[in-house]
């Protein structure tokens, strides 16, 4: 599931190939922008805010500036192709926007939440999240005051309000909370170090960018990567008790019940 580091990773592909070409084609397949037309516009940048990814567009000529927004959510993606190489990246049933410069073709599948707003609306999309753990505005003391307006929500739920702090999922909220060595559980009120516990999220994600296979042992083989997520009924690399999985709110969490012994 694409995380704060994996959309960070997107956006930088995206700025890559497209930052500074003008638009030659551009295919709208979401019903609310059937028929809109970009051609000529120039992309300057692609940025991602958490989990959200945004494109800003200069007009052709005059002064206007419109971002193109999506969200990725459980199963989107971004893929970009040079001219003349096919796209099997997914069926093309699955493809949401293409967008077409001289030199590269960028393809969204499945993307969610797609919308065309005014550069200076933006908020409008995006400006009720969060402290971004990758962003400019990263302020762990912000986010622990944050997690603290609801003192007895579960932490791991709080960790996924992206309203707290941006770009957790499910994988960094169970790796950190195991590494913090609290039950996903315990309300954020009875967490010691909350101040810990966003730095040491905030380190993970960093850790990540630049790279698609994320990990937060340190190591890069397979099956080595995670301390708890994904490793239902395997041993836990601590102590060696077997990996718990379970439903918390409408997402799923690992947990070492041993190492993340639950709040008394």
């Amino acid at each position: 599931m694409p995380e704060g580091d994996t959309v960070w990773n997107t956006a930088r592909a995206l700025h890559r190939a497209l930052a500074g070409g003008r638009l030659t084609a551009s295919d709208f397949r979401v019903p609310q922008l059937a028929g809109t037309n970009l051609v000529g516009w120039t992309v300057l940048e692609t940025v991602s805010r958490g989990k959200h990814l945004l494109i800003r567009l200069a007009e052709p000529a005059g002064e206007r500036r419109l971002s193109l927004h999506s969200h990725l959510r459980m199963d989107g993606a971004w893929r970009v192709y040079p001219p003349g190489e096919r796209w099997a990246a997914r069926p093309a049933h699955l493809i949401r926007l293409v967008l077409r410069t001289a030199d590269a073709i960028a393809v969204g599948y499945h993307l969610h939440e797609v919308a065309l707003v005014p550069t200076a609306r933006e908020a409008d999309l995006v400006g009720g999240l969060g402290p971004d753990l990758l962003g400019p505005d990263w302020d762990p003391a912000e986010a622990v005051r944050r997690l603290g307006t609801h003192p007895e929500t579960s932490i791991a739920e709080a960790l996924l309000d992206q309203s707290n702090l941006a770009g957790v999922g499910n994988l960094y909220k169970s790796e950190v909370l195991f590494l913090r060595g609290v039950n996903p559980w315990t309300p954020v009120a009875a967490v010691p170090d909350l101040t810990g516990l966003v730095t040491l999220a905030q380190r993970l994600l960093a850790a990540n960018r630049g790279r698609w296979t994320q990990s937060t042992t340190g190591s890069l083989h397979r099956g080595q990567t995670n301390y708890v997520y994904g490793r239902r009924a395997q041993p836990c690399r601590r102590c060696g008790m077997l990996v718990e999985k379970a439903e918390q709110g409408d997402r799923v969490t690992y947990w070492c019940p041993r190492c993340q012994p639950a709040p008394s």
